[in-house]
C-alpha cells in the first residue's frame, strides 16, 4: 500500500467525522478541486483504506432497549469451529458486532434486544447450546460513545 499523504489524512480525518459530507464540501475544506478530491476518495475506497459507510441508529426507537456484550470462550479454537461460530452468530438479528478476541475471552458478542427475557433467551438459545462453548459472561451495556477523531499512528 502506497503512504497516505497529509491531504489524504486530512480527508479521512473529515470524512470518520461525518461521513455523510458532500464530495463539494469535502473539497472546499480541503482546498482542492471536487473532481480532484472525488479521485483521491475514489483511490482510497480502491486501496481499501475507506472500508465503507455505516449509519448509527438509536436502537431504542426501533426497540432494541437492551444493549449487551456477551463474552464467550470457546473449548475449541480450531479454525472450523472459529469460522462456524462466526458465521451462525453474525447474521442474527439482535447481533451488532462480533468480535474475535485474543486472551481470555475468544469473543465478545454485542447485542441489542427488547428486553430481559429476549437476552436470557439470545443467550441460551443461540450460544450456550453450542457444544463449543465452555464459558459466558453477560454485561449489559448502559452507554456508549464513539470518537469524532481519527487516530494518529
Amino acid at each position: 500500500m502506497r503512504p497516505l499523504d497529509n491531504m489524504d489524512l486530512q480527508i479521512l480525518a473529515l470524512l470518520y467525522k461525518d461521513a455523510r459530507l458532500t464530495n463539494k464540501e469535502l473539497a472546499s475544506r480541503v482546498g482542492l478541486a471536487p473532481s480532484s478530491c472525488l479521485e483521491r476518495v475514489k483511490r482510497l475506497q480502491v486501496e481499501q483504506v475507506i472500508q465503507g459507510c455505516s449509519l448509527t441508529l438509536n436502537m431504542n426507537a426501533l426497540g432494541g432497549h437492551i444493549q449487551a456484550m456477551i463474552a464467550v470462550r470457546l473449548s475449541n479454537h480450531n479454525r472450523e469451529t472459529v469460522d462456524a461460530f462466526m458465521a451462525d452468530l453474525l447474521p442474527m438479528p439482535e447481533v451488532m458486532r462480533l468480535y474475535h478476541m485474543g486472551g481470555e475471552n475468544d469473543f465478545f458478542v454485542h447485542v441489542t434486544v427488547a428486553d430481559t427475557h429476549h437476552l436470557r433467551d439470545f443467550v441460551f438459545n443461540a450460544v450456550t447450546a453450542r457444544a463449543e462453548v465452555n464459558h459466558v459472561e453477560t454485561a449489559l451495556v448502559y452507554d456508549y460513545c464513539q470518537s469524532q477523531s481519527l487516530p494518529k499512528f
